[in-house]
């Protein structure tokens, strides 16, 4: 009998609770977990505050799921330490977890920068958890001024989530433009057009420099008074567990395509760690759900004897602002790099498809975005350009630009 122990109770751990009972039955699974709630789904806490889900409906797993695997959950704990010579656990309370395989799945923080005077501001929040989500939520109402630091993912999915609760939203950012790692400039200005209809501000090219209590000096020179401040900056993967023992660490914790880590009988999974991007040919973070579970997956059957690999990894992200939604998946490669580029738009549409070396590498999507399945199956797959009919693929991708083979092995049976 294995001793398991996860740490962290996201996505990535559901994936490796899953993946450890789908070849071993019985062992023991402990998990531990900084928050104080079962898993949950993360990227809804915007639609909570929409009132468009509640947190019942917000749960990843049912009430059962850890009794049903027979897993351990430690709540409100975090791992301070690992000592693998002992292949010990050390947590905050000072009490510790042996195990035969650790799956560090223990995610990312927000980054906070130390802006002068940041103390002073009495109502700042971030926004990556349900606890973050209920802070915020009881400081506002109908006359609040909120200033959201970041005009990423995250700070424009909490701008969504309020606007209908506060009486005015401005969001700044250094950047030239909204989403400026996933979009570029005029897939950018679409989105930022749609969220400036619904009443949200926007000062790009400027950021806060210092704070006075409720006003932001930016750096610009000009200063913005606010009730309610939201730092939405971006996240750094919690690394420091591998890199405390000497794990190879970069940006994340590096994994091989079986999740394994430099370090006999630790694995790790999900957004603190670094894989291989096959769109790209090189390690990035790829920080999204369905890579989270599936590596977590992998780690697990790895862990408990089995042969798995997670080697179809790719940077992906659906999103939407006020009914306008935009797909982005894979890598854009410029001409300078070798690629080249196919542009459709439309009223309110755009899509780009990116090429190279006879690969569909990339695609941004704004507003039409059916068929993107099509899009990612073909840059997941490595489908040569060569195999599909690539002329219907651009305009109107369906499963007939595939070989007949191809859709039989796909969906099986007689296509």
């Amino acid at each position: 009998m294995s001793k398991y122990v996860i740490i962290g109770n996201g996505t990535a751990a559901v994936g490796c609770i899953e993946g450890i009972r789908s070849r071993d039955a019985k062992s023991e699974i402990t998990v531990v977990s900084a928050e104080n709630t079962p898993v949950y789904c993360r990227p809804l806490i915007s639609y909570y505050l929409e009132g468009k889900t509640d947190l019942d409906r917000m749960k990843y797993r049912p009430d059962s799921f850890y009794a049903d695997n027979g897993c351990t959950v430690l709540y409100g704990r975090k791992a301070v330490s690992v000592d693998n010579s002992a292949k010990t656990v050390i947590l905050d309370d000072r009490s510790s977890l042996k195990y035969d395989y650790l799956c560090i799945a223990a995610g990312s923080s927000p980054f906070v920068p130390q802006f002068k005077g940041l103390n002073t501001v009495k109502n700042k929040f971030t926004f990556t958890t349900i606890e973050d989500t209920l802070a915020l939520e009881k400081n506002l109402d109908k006359s609040s001024h909120v200033l959201i630091i970041g005009a990423g993912l995250i700070g424009l999915k909490c701008a969504e989530g309020i606007a209908e609760r506060v009486s005015e939203i401005t969001v700044c950012d250094l950047s030239d433009r909204i989403l400026s790692s996933i979009l570029d400039s005029e897939c950018a200005a679409l989105m930022q057009k749609r969220l400036e209809e619904n009443g949200v501000k926007f000062l790009l090219n400027d950021s806060a420099e210092s704070f006075d209590t409720n006003t932001a000096v930016m750096k610009s020179g000009k200063t913005v008074d606010f009730d309610v401040l939201v730092l939405a900056v971006g996240v750094k993967p919690n690394t420091f567990l591998l890199k405390e023992i000497g794990g190879e660490v970069n940006k994340g914790i590096i994994v091989n395509d079986k999740m394994q880590t430099s370090i006999d009988n630790i694995y790790a999974a999900g957004d603190c760690t670094e894989g291989m991007d096959i769109s790209f040919g090189d390690r990035r973070i790829l920080a999204i759900m369905p890579n989270a579970y599936m590596q977590g997956h992998c780690a697990g059957v790895n862990m408990a004897g089995g042969k798995e690999r997670f080697d179809k990894a790719i940077p992906m992200n659906s999103i939407g602002f006020f009914g306008l939604h935009a797909i982005t998946a894979g890598s854009c490669f410029t001409e300078e790099q070798g690629g080249e580029s196919f542009e459709e738009k439309s009223e309110g549409s755009i899509k780009r498809l990116y090429f190279k070396d006879g690969f569909l590498t990339g695609y941004m999507l704004v507003g039409n975005v059916e068929r993107a399945g099509i899009y990612t199956k073909l840059i997941r797959e490595k489908t040569p350009l060569s195999e599909i009919d690539t002329d219907t693929m651009k305009k109107k991708p369906s499963l007939t630009i595939f070989s007949r083979d191809n859709r039989r092995n796909s969906l099986g049976g007689t296509v």
